[in-house]
């Protein structure tokens, strides 16, 4: 690839980033984008803050900046102040190698060899590299001085953050001292008995062996789609016909909305006459509902203090540990409660199955990557398929095709990897949101380092050096030779993937379109429960990628550096502006992500190692590829300390720190509250019983009628998010509650009419 074709590249994407980020600072003004692009603080104060409108500016990058990490933490939790960390150390660390890389290694890689060098735009971007050095010469030292620095350096940084952010852990667990979390247990693979129900052996079994600290328990219910409506409608329908007095207008309209597709009006409901007649179903009679055999082989059980409770998450129950296995709950915001259902004992085979699924997923993936390599390696495809010589002809058409096609359908491409793990890790059963976004993100992570760098290596080198890799000896050899080759490919990837998908993340363009269908083509209103949360399963494997490739590629392609620093710049201030205004944060992992940061810079950095060891093997540099070996070995050292000295603290919490707020909360008074909390904490849904329905006196009324497609003239105002909307005929009653009791009486009816209903 030419300087010119890397420059094309970064011209057109410079261009796109310039347009994007003018046009959100004009978009995030106007009012009807609010919900975009200030869903987190809509739904916190629930009032629209006011705008200047159609004027670019930018205060939102001034803000960003200011904000501090202790706003940061509060506002949108440790997994955010986690992903800000990797970014700031990514910034210090890039910046030291771009300076000594750039202005110490860059022109020994420009020089080393004897040859008449072409103007700089016509040049190959290979003459930049390690590639272009000679053989045995003798500054390939400066090489290896400066991979010592930057790995000694990378290295002190981590252990910098590794600390900050374990503080910051312990921090948020002694803050969150009212977390009804720290006091439950989660069992799963409860024996199933034919004498009593799971109730009554949890009960009995914690009362045997753990009787000091057992408090309660809540035993999981099986409510699915179809018996949550029934168990609803049961109930509403033991209330409705308990009333006496109730007046309701039979002339009242329902109320319409027009749509502005076809411009049909639909009925949002019906108004359904009631008999007073009793003589129905014994079914309907007024009986508690018997949900023994809807019982899952799960249950939360309670315990006093929080060090018991971690003691009974930590320790085998049984000689069968496939029976009353035990952990920490996670926090009730954050339960997926549709996999608590699924039997323990099935788990294994999920995992494993869907292992196989990542696997072939990923064999599939290769096809596109192999096209991806052949448009890079323009010169290799012409040669063999000569009928493109006519069609790659002219001056920048080559170019286009070689610096930008590439990495953007590869990116386009890597859009369907994400959906796919996150549909892969729900179905490996895991029992919070929490945890099936971490396991998403290890997905992709893996897919992406695999296929984003690995197979691109080895494709690459298989289009120039098919005769070579006929011969297993010369495989070590065609690696070592294929990062350099490859940094190209790679710093148009960067261009691409990186400032454009930053873009994209500003403008939130699905969001936008998204806000427009709903606004004027729905006609609906405005919902707070459709902010999303951050997509760490797609954004931290692609700042960690960027990670893997400015490692890779400091000492051996520098020029990468210039545009992978400008990214990391970029998205620090992206990405705070977003955690600060746009996402909502409901659920943590309490920093559980930095493990992951943690452990795939250290790769980078060991991987890096490795591949220089192997490229001053190859330049014949016994003095350089010798001092190597010290510094792979120093680094895995550093690695396992951190293991053993910082790694605990993010498995489980100090027995210490416990102790210590189990003691405070007894000594004031505390706990007793704490106790009271814990079953409406776990509660699976909320209960229909205390729905207002008693002494309702409905009456039409006149003076409604003459309201536009039939809507309400009681409206949810901005600075009321979340009163209830009324209907004109019918004062007090909620509509939203009415909707879901009259479908689901009539879906009731329907089924004790087929014979069909419990």
């Amino acid at each position: 690839m030419k300087v010119g074709a890397l420059l094309t590249s970064a011209g057109i994407n410079i261009g796109l980033c310039v347009l994007f980020w003018s046009l959100y600072s004009i978009l995030r003004k106007q009012p009807q984008n609010v919900k975009v692009y200030f869903g987190r603080s809509i739904s916190k104060a629930g009032r629209r803050p006011l705008l200047e409108r159609f004027v670019p500016s930018p205060s939102w990058i001034v803000s960003s900046l200011h904000c501090t990490e202790e706003v940061m933490l509060t506002t949108a939790g440790l997994d955010a102040v986690v992903f800000n960390r990797v970014l700031v150390f990514s910034i210090r660390i890039f910046s030291l190698a771009a300076i000594l890389c750039v202005f110490g290694i860059l022109p020994l890689n420009y020089f080393g060899q004897d040859m008449n060098h072409v103007l700089i735009p016509s040049a190959s971007l290979e003459t930049f590299t390690i590639g272009n050095v000679k053989e045995r010469s003798r500054w390939l030292w400066v090489h290896c001085v400066v991979l010592y620095i930057i790995s000694g350096v990378a290295c002190f940084l981590l252990y910098l953050e590794y600390t900050h952010i374990a503080r910051l852990r312990l921090l948020r667990l002694v803050q969150t001292n009212v977390n009804p979390s720290r006091f439950t247990v989660l069992v799963r693979g409860i024996p199933k008995s034919s004498h009593e129900s799971f109730s009554s052996a949890v009960d009995s079994f914690f009362t045997k062996y753990h009787a000091p600290s057992y408090l309660s328990h809540l035993v999981v219910h099986k409510v699915g789609k179809v018996q949550k409506i029934v168990m609803g409608a049961k109930k509403a329908f033991r209330k409705f016909k308990h009333f006496k007095g109730t007046a309701v207008d039979q002339t009242c309209r329902s109320v319409t909305y027009q749509c502005c597709l076809c411009g049909v009006s639909s009925n949002s409901f019906q108004l359904l006459p009631i008999e007073e007649q009793e003589r129905e179903n014994p079914c309907a009679k007024d009986s508690n509902l018997d949900l023994s055999d809807e019982e899952c082989a799960a249950a939360f059980v309670f315990f006093k203090t929080r060090y018991a409770a971690l003691i009974v998450s930590e320790i085998l129950q049984t000689s069968n540990p496939m029976k009353w296995v035990t952990s920490l709950a996670p926090e009730p915001e954050d339960m997926y409660w549709s996999n608590l259902w699924l039997p323990y004992k099935q788990l294994w085979i999920r995992r494993i199955a869907t292992l196989l699924g990542s696997i072939i997923f990923m064999i599939i993936f290769l096809l596109p990557i192999t096209f991806i390599q052949g448009l890079s390696q323009l010169e290799t495809l012409q040669q063999r398929l000569p009928f493109l010589k006519g069609i790659l002809k002219g001056k920048y058409l080559p170019q286009l095709v070689t610096g930008y096609l590439p990495s953007v359908i590869l990116q386009i491409f890597l859009y369907t990897v994400p959906p796919m793990m996150m549909l892969f890790s729900t179905l490996e059963g895991p029992i919070s949101h929490s945890e099936r976004k971490k396991s998403a993100c290890c997905k992709v992570l893996f897919f992406t380092i695999w296929n984003v760098f690995f197979f691109n290596v080895l494709s690459g080198s298989v289009l120039n050096q098919l005769n070579a890799l006929s011969s297993p000896k010369e495989i070590p050899t065609q690696l070592a030779k294929a990062i350099p080759l490859q940094a190209t490919f790679f710093t148009t990837y960067v261009l691409t993937s990186g400032w454009a998908s930053l873009s994209s993340e500003l403008m939130q363009l699905f969001g936008l379109i998204w806000n427009f269908v709903r606004k004027y083509i729905l006609r609906k209103k405005d919902d707070s429960d459709l902010i999303f949360s951050f997509p760490y399963h797609t954004e931290l494997p692609k700042v960690l990628l960027f990670g893997l490739l400015g490692f890779t590629c400091s000492v051996l392609a520098p020029l990468i550096l210039p545009f992978l620093l400008i990214y990391f710049f970029l998205a620090y201030v992206v990405y705070r502006n977003q955690f600060i205004n746009v996402y909502c944060t409901r659920y943590d992992t309490g920093g559980l992500y930095w493990p992951i940061a943690y452990n795939t810079t250290i790769f980078s950095i060991v991987l890096t190692q490795i591949i220089c060891l192997g490229v001053f093997g190859l330049k014949k540099s016994p003095v350089a590829a010798g001092f190597t070996i010290p510094l792979i070995i120093l680094t895995l050292l550093f690695n396992q300390y951190c293991r053993m000295r910082l790694l605990p603290l993010f498995r489980t919490f100090p027995a210490q720190v416990l102790i210590d707020m189990d003691r405070d909360d007894q000594q004031s008074g505390k706990m007793d509250a704490l106790h009271g909390r814990f079953h409406s904490a776990y509660c699976q849904s909320s209960d229909t019983d205390n729905i207002p329905l008693e002494g309702i006196k409905t009456s039409s009324t006149d003076e409604d009628r003459g309201s536009s497609s039939g809507e309400s003239s009681c409206k949810e105002g901005a600075d009321q998010p979340g009163s209830d909307l009324s209907h004109p005929t019918m004062k007090g009653l909620p509509v939203d509650r009415l909707r879901t009791a009259v479908r689901s009486l009539a879906f009731m009816i329907r089924l004790q009419k087929r014979g069909l209903s419990a």
